[in-house]
């Protein structure tokens, strides 16, 4: 007989997939953990009846000792549980940022190229992605945290709590691994886990995560429905080679920065901050005849004879 937990879990999965279009195949992101193990089998029990193909897919980041092993009892776990088939891949954990940024996009690097890749992040994880969004004042895109969906990406469980995913564990016999990195307090997401949330949940009386998730979802609600008004104006205002100030300047300043983000960003700028993007504004909304901004990759946005006009740069400028 079911229990509750696994219910649980078997119900997001199989309210996410009524809600999109899942292809014949379904990989599942597999660490060994709770979280993981209980969508795994929620995946294979749901997916099956569906007549999907279940893939089991172990990343194994080689930073820890014995870690080619827990990535071998993860598959072992998952094709346990139902799955059809379990893979390792061994992921090459460089490039910029700290350890768990580095990780993380190796970990991504490594699960691409598949057209649905479940991942267990849940309502904890959501929580924690609202509050580091908060923390770094990057705006309502961050704040918004994690889409449902976002392919190849599919969280199912966002809305279901990481203890649901320890007890569905617990109903269905299985041990899940405990990942040391998570109780490093060097982490900062860690202190959010076991020192910031807890406390918010004493200080609010309870329903801090939860609270966290629905705003994040009705930020992100918001955030489609204002790109969408943005990409009429982007239509309007020309496109890629350049942008009508003309337009720009009779839209409110929420929805031209989105459409100069847009412009920006498909324009081939990277590590665009919201400094980068207020000064282009400036451009449009307070232009005096200003110099132009310098943006990241040795670009450089202008005005000129009325349109905003992205042109690139010697890499010897300022030497």
């Amino acid at each position: 007989m079911t229990g509750p937990a696994v219910a649980a879990v078997r119900r997001a999965v199989r309210g996410f997939l009524d809600a999109v279009e899942a292809p014949p195949e379904l990989c599942v992101a597999v660490s060994g953990g709770a979280d993981s193990l209980a969508l795994a089998e929620a995946a294979a029990y749901v997916g099956h009846h569906r007549g999907h193909v279940v893939r089991a897919l172990v990343v194994d980041h080689g930073l820890q000792e014995g870690s080619a092993k827990i990535a071998l009892d993860a598959a072992a776990a998952a094709k346990a549980l139902g799955a059809d088939e379990a893979e390792v891949r061994r992921a090459d954990v460089t490039g910029r940022g700290g350890p768990e940024a580095a990780a993380r996009n190796a970990r991504y690097r490594t699960l691409a190229g598949h057209e649905l890749v479940l991942l267990g992040h849940t309502l904890d994880d959501q929580a924690e992605t609202v509050l580091l969004g908060l923390g770094r004042g990057s705006g309502p895109r961050s704040v918004a945290g994690m889409r449902p969906h976002d392919p190849p990406w599919g969280r199912p469980l966002l809305a279901v709590p990481r203890a649901t995913t320890r007890a569905a564990c617990a109903e269905l016999g299985v041990e899940p691994w405990d990942d040391p990195h998570n109780a490093e307090p060097r982490f900062t997401r860690v202190r959010l886990r076991t020192e910031v949330l807890p406390l918010l949940e004493d200080v609010l009386n309870g329903g801090v995560a939860a609270a966290l998730a629905r705003t994040a979802a009705q930020l992100r609600e918001d955030n489609e429905a204002l790109d969408t008004v943005a990409d009429l104006i982007f239509t309007r205002a020309g496109g890629p080679e350049g942008l009508e100030v003309a337009v720009l300047e009779a839209e409110p300043a929420a929805l031209r920065r989105r459409v100069l983000r847009r412009w920006l960003l498909q324009s081939g700028v990277r590590e665009l901050t919201d400094a980068h993007l207020r000064a282009v504004d400036d451009l449009v909304a307070r232009w005096r005849g200003q110099g132009g901004v310098w943006l990241p990759g040795n670009l450089e946005a202008s005005r000129c004879r009325g349109r905003l006009c992205l042109t690139s740069q010697p890499t010897t400028r300022g030497e």
